[in-house]
């Protein structure tokens, strides 16, 4: 069935010189272009993890930051609240005062008013009972 000559050696001579010359050309290069591959695969793969890790951490400061301005913020608004809050009751008890002075400042002038207006009736009821009795009398008995 099979030969035994000198072809099965030089076949398999040339087949090892083909695998030697496939490895040299081919699979060596391919191998190395793989393994770069993978590297920079690597690389950029714990680059980018990394980088993950720096944006969380980041945004978990910059919301810790955002946290701490609406606090701050908050209690500027509440002080601004309580200052307004102050300077209004302040306003309103000086309006407050303001009108109690004028309705006591029209108070002494409307008494002042009726004192004058008593004295000027005193006047007019003491003069239209000088004029009663000199009517009723006459003139010489009410001078008298």
């Amino acid at each position: 069935m099979f030969d035994f000559d000198a072809t099965l050696p030089l076949m398999a001579v040339q087949f090892l010189i083909l695998m030697v010359v496939l490895n040299a050309i081919f699979y060596k290069p391919l191998t190395k272009a793989l393994e770069e591959r993978d590297e920079y695969i690597l690389s950029r793969e714990s680059d980018a993890s990394s980088r993950l890790t720096k944006a969380e951490e980041l945004a978990k400061q910059y919301e810790q930051e955002l946290a701490g301005s609406r606090k701050q913020a908050g209690a500027i608004i509440a002080e601004a609240q309580a200052e307004a809050d102050k300077i209004a009751a302040q306003q309103i008890a000086e309006a407050g005062a303001e009108a109690q002075k004028m309705r006591e400042e029209a108070q002494q002038e409307l008494d002042k008013q009726k004192e004058e207006a008593m004295r000027s009736l005193e006047q007019q009821v003491d003069a239209l009972s000088r004029q009663i009795l000199e009517k009723l009398l006459g003139a010489e008995l009410a001078n008298n």
